[in-house]
């Protein structure tokens, strides 16, 4: 299986905030924010699969994280570096915000 990581040039800042609006998505970010490689499976205990699926997607093809797989498992990491590189201070700002991606 062949997966879409986009290079940092080819981040665009409408699809990492998409990313990053969905309240599923930004409190897997705020999992993966310590840097920690993760399996797939501990990040949104609760989520259906087929949901979590659709989430990985979008969160990897925005670049936001990056999915190695390992036989039938996949493994997670925030791509921190290349976001900060491409987006100077977006994480940062998005992580800080308490609120950011709670139901309200």
């Amino acid at each position: 299986m062949t997966l879409l990581h986009p290079s940092p040039e080819q981040f665009r800042l409408e699809e990492v905030l998409t990313a990053l609006g969905h309240p599923v998505r930004a409190a897997i970010v705020r999992t993966l924010a310590p840097g920690e490689e993760m399996f797939c499976g501990v990040i949104a205990p609760g989520v259906p699969k087929s949901t979590l699926t659709h989430h990985w997607r979008v969160l990897r093809e925005s670049g936001v994280i990056w999915q190695r797989p390992s036989g039938r498992k996949f493994y997670i990491t925030l791509r921190r570096g290349d976001l900060d590189a491409r987006f100077p201070g977006l994480l940062d700002l998005v992580l800080s915000e308490e609120s950011f991606g709670q139901a309200a």
